[in-house]
């Protein structure tokens, strides 16, 4: 306490963040530090910005609070936050800067399962048989174009009503529309699925009450999602996305780049389904995933 009877840990609102940053002059850990500082920071200077009632305030930790109760073991809602207001893809775009001409990464999403199963090329995935049949291929190749042997592609998407196979435990078949491929010499991959159709993400919670009161849809366009890794290169996770998607120019989680849309070409050809082993008429999709050392 000065002189004069006051003290310099007095509330005072013009140094509101300077009070608490001082506060944390003894933290051990200084990245911590270096966060929260920023955090903190900026948090203070938005309140000061918009000048929230005390009711807003509360309301905006009921938010909060509701969205911390619906996560789940099957569902995680804050991760949900962070995907629909761009933050993962902002994450994702300072961790992974490629080279030009290299395969771009976006979100991991929430339904990937680590232990799909190894299948053979030209397998299908699509173990329930809904859906219009696709064909998707391509090669696994290096920075100067050459194929890449023993790159596997872990593989997965939502089936042709909009669903994981993790959403509907006893519906669809346990591991469908799932599957790791591993190339040969060529570095070539294909396998046959069922066209993607566009979804929306879980919106019965507090992020989708959020979503509609900001005039925004909960849709997802159509992708299959890749996984794409070989041993001395950088694993790739990306989305390859379907051309002419009405959801394209608006993804909920601003997960789309243009290199990783793709032409996906329907055939009406009964001899060509017959040499692939599906039903005509059938759909292709080919990409090239480019990997950096």
């Amino acid at each position: 306490m000065s002189s004069d009877g006051t003290t310099s840990f007095a509330f005072d609102e013009s140094r509101s963040a300077d009070l608490v940053v001082a506060a944390m002059a003894g933290a051990k850990n200084e990245r911590l530090h270096q966060v929260m500082e920023s955090v903190i920071r900026h948090l203070h200077a938005v309140v000061k910005e918009v000048k929230p009632t005390e009711e807003e305030w509360m309301a905006a930790i009921k938010f909060l609070t509701e969205t911390g109760h619906m996560c789940t073991e099957r569902r995680q809602e804050f991760i949900l936050f962070s995907d629909t207001f761009g933050v993962s893809m902002l994450i994702d775009a300072i961790n992974h800067h490629k080279p030009s001409g290299a395969t771009e990464t976006t979100v991991l999403g929430p339904f990937h399962v680590a232990s799909s199963p190894i299948r053979q090329m030209g397998d299908t995935i699509n173990l329930e048989g809904k859906g219009e049949p696709l064909i998707v291929s391509g090669r696994v190749v290096d920075e100067a174009g050459k194929p890449i042997e023993g790159a596997t592609l872990d593989v997965w998407q939502a089936n042709s009503e909009g669903y994981y196979d993790v959403q509907q435990k006893g519906i669809q078949p346990d591991m469908n529309l799932r599957g790791r491929f591993i190339t040969g010499a060529d570095g070539r991959y294909w396998f046959r699925s069922s066209k993607p159709l566009f979804y929306p993400i879980p919106h019965d919670g507090p992020v989708g009450a959020l979503l509609r009161n900001l005039g925004r849809h909960p849709y997802r366009p159509a992708h299959i999602h890749f996984i794409v890794s070989a041993p001395g290169y950088q694993a790739v996770v990306t989305h390859l996305f379907v051309k002419d998607d009405p959801y394209l120019e608006s993804d909920v989680v601003f997960g789309v780049k243009d290199s990783l849309v793709c032409e996906v070409t329907q055939h009406d050809d009964v001899k060509a389904a017959a040499e692939v082993g599906v039903e005509n008429p059938f759909w292709s999709l080919q990409h090239e995933f480019k990997l950096v050392r």
